[in-house]
């Protein structure tokens, strides 16, 4: 069988996906998605960039490599490039997200390339999420009012440092500085400008070699109200579970 075919089926089972709902999200019939997991024909050039926005995969991971091979990965090697898988599920089929630790964080810059340190994150549920592969980080510091010490900012994978966008905020994984999260502008030259909310705190720039990944924010998880006792990752996953936290959209 075809690599796309086989591609096209794991993809959309890993999502929980019926052929009808997959068919539906492309805007084609589901006789066509039959057609191609079953190799019979082949999805052009049209389909296949649907399928990478849909899957937030490259369109050269979809035809060359057998995503089935990485089930128990958390990402694949493309060359030197490393893709994130846009999903992980749970027992149910739900589509799950990591939560980086605070206490842990600092672990995170040693471990987000391997896939048994990612593998034992704890994960949770947030169904609201757009497509695409998120994660949950910790924030220190008072540096991006109104979020607060303890908070959680929940982001999307940003597989191509191209897809920026200047003045939104990100989480980004830095060689020498770790876990960060700013609002992000392009420099010009080789670097990114990261400036924070709150004005006291000066605006630095990063080299993009030393930018390993980027995440742009989706939702934040606003803990300021909470005691400090309660901000263990116990009581944080549990809160988490029970969505009794207070998720806030934040502009711009």
């Amino acid at each position: 069988m075809k690599k796309i075919a086989k591609n096209i089926y794991f993809l959309r089972r890993q999502r929980g996906l019926t052929q009808e709902k997959l068919a539906d999200a492309l805007e084609i019939t589901r006789s066509r998605i039959g057609s191609y997991e079953e190799g019979r024909s082949d999805p052009g050039i049209e389909i296949l960039l649907k399928l990478s926005d849909f899957f937030k995969l490259p369109v050269d991971a979809l035809l060359r490599h057998d995503l089935s091979r990485s089930n128990n990965t958390s990402f694949i090697e493309i060359g030197n490039q490393r893709v994130l898988f846009p999903i992980v599920v749970g027992q149910a089929e739900q589509e799950m997200i990591e939560v980086v630790p605070a206490k842990a964080s600092a672990g995170y810059l040693n471990g987000y390339a391997d896939p048994e340190y990612i593998e034992q994150l704890e994960k949770i549920q947030l169904p609201f999420l757009p497509t695409g592969k998120h994660r949950a980080f910790p924030i220190k510091g008072d540096s991006m009012l109104p979020l607060k010490d303890g908070s959680y900012v929940v982001a999307r994978f940003v597989e191509d440092i191209n897809e920026l966008v200047e003045g939104k905020t990100y989480v980004l994984l830095t060689r020498h500085e770790g876990i960060v999260y700013k609002r992000v502008y392009k420099t010009g030259k080789a670097a990114l400008r990261l400036v924070s909310d709150n004005k006291k705190y000066s605006p630095f720039e990063v080299a993009l070699p030393d930018v390993l990944e980027l995440w742009e924010f989706t939702c934040s998880i606003n803990m300021s109200d909470y005691e400090e006792h309660e901000l263990h990752i116990d009581s944080i996953m549990r809160m988490l579970r029970e969505m009794q936290v207070e998720l806030e959209q934040l502009k711009g």
